[in-house]
């Protein structure tokens, strides 16, 4: 299974940063639950759920760091991602909970922090010292 979270983990990085989905990363019938601060989405399929993720991240980025741990059924995937839109800069911190069945992502149930634009990059880097990154 370590071979098959780490194949998925980097076509998921690749996917995250670049919007271009890899052959065999989700299952044609995959299942989304995205929880944000103040929303929830859902959507079925694998065109659902990337034009989802292209409707809220419509540029491409970097995930500037990220981290896969291996579960019974799949894995858990955290990540921080970074990328330019409208002239700002801007930041997200998010955790996905990866269900695989047959090799490809059967689901995600997905938390993320909000998009924090570099007002509020800003506003937090004044308030709280991380100790670490």
């Amino acid at each position: 299974m370590d071979d098959v979270v780490r194949g998925l983990s980097e076509k998921l990085v690749a996917f995250l940063e670049t919007g271009t989905v890899a052959d065999g990363l989700f299952r044609p019938d995959v299942f989304l639950d995205l929880t944000m601060p103040t929303w929830r989405v859902q959507a079925t399929g694998a065109e659902d759920l990337i034009a989802e993720r292209k409707q809220g991240h419509p540029a491409t980025g970097t995930v500037s760091r990220w981290r896969s741990d291996p579960t019974p059924t799949g894995f858990v995937f955290e990540f921080e991602e970074r990328w330019n839109h409208e002239g700002q800069s801007w930041y997200s911190r998010e955790m996905m909970r990866v269900e695989v069945a047959g090799g490809q992502i059967a689901e995600l149930a997905v938390y993320c922090t909000g998009d924090w634009d570099q007002g509020r990059q800003a506003e937090h880097a004044a308030a709280v010292t991380l100790l670490r990154p």
